[in-house]
């Protein structure tokens, strides 16, 4: 007993502390001091949420920017054992994995280079048009990619291509603190900036 006793009151002890008392304490802090972000960076629109900060969403409409290639998959319905591309697919996080000398790979990119010449857009191709990132789930795209969109942007919406412009620029963030990163823009941000705007059309998705 003199040893099984101090045994049972550590456990007991550091349970509460390491199991209860600092998980509640971590959660309050967060709620308190970063609300938004604890809850999960979520975007709401209208009374109901459209996506979050962090999380990327496929967009494919002429009317809104495009994201980048995604390489998230999910069960294939007509065989569970196998899987089929689900782009942004976040119960599936995951980046293709693919070396240089694959051809599955060399097919994307040429599919991909294919979906940005139909579409009349300015070369040369930006990086992030035809490469997917780590995590398949990337909700920012550079700058240069934002940018190259916007002709095509503003002819779906028949509105001035400077305007577009005008607003990518608007919601381009810097590098974090100044010296981490890239300069990047949000998809979904600047896709609801758009729709702000109005157009003649009316608007395909939230």
């Amino acid at each position: 007993m003199s040893h099984l006793r101090p045994a049972l009151v550590l456990l007991v002890l550091f349970t509460a502390l390491t199991g209860l008392a600092y998980p509640f304490a971590v959660t309050g802090i967060g709620q308190l001091l970063f609300p938004a972000q604890a809850n999960g960076s979520l975007i709401v629109q209208d009374g109901r949420v459209a996506g979050s900060e962090l999380i990327g969403q496929a967009f494919t409409s002429d009317r809104y920017l495009w994201s980048r290639p995604s390489a998230t998959s999910a069960p294939d319905p007509a065989d569970p054992t196998k899987t089929v591309d689900a782009p942004y697919n976040a119960a599936a996080s995951t980046g293709s994995n693919l070396g240089p000398t694959s051809a599955k790979l060399a097919d994307r990119l040429t599919a991909s280079s294919e979906i940005w010449r139909k579409a009349g857009l300015a070369q040369p191709i930006p990086g992030d048009a035809v490469t997917t990132s780590g995590s398949g789930l990337d909700p920012h795209i550079s700058p240069a990619f934002a940018l190259a969109q916007a002709p095509r942007i503003a002819a779906a919406r028949n509105l001035p291509e400077e305007q577009i412009r005008h607003v990518i620029e608007a919601s381009t963030e810097g590098r974090t603190f100044g010296i981490f990163g890239e300069s990047r823009v949000n998809i979904l941000r600047v896709n609801q900036a758009l729709d702000r705007l109005g157009s003649q059309g009316g608007r395909d998705v939230s």
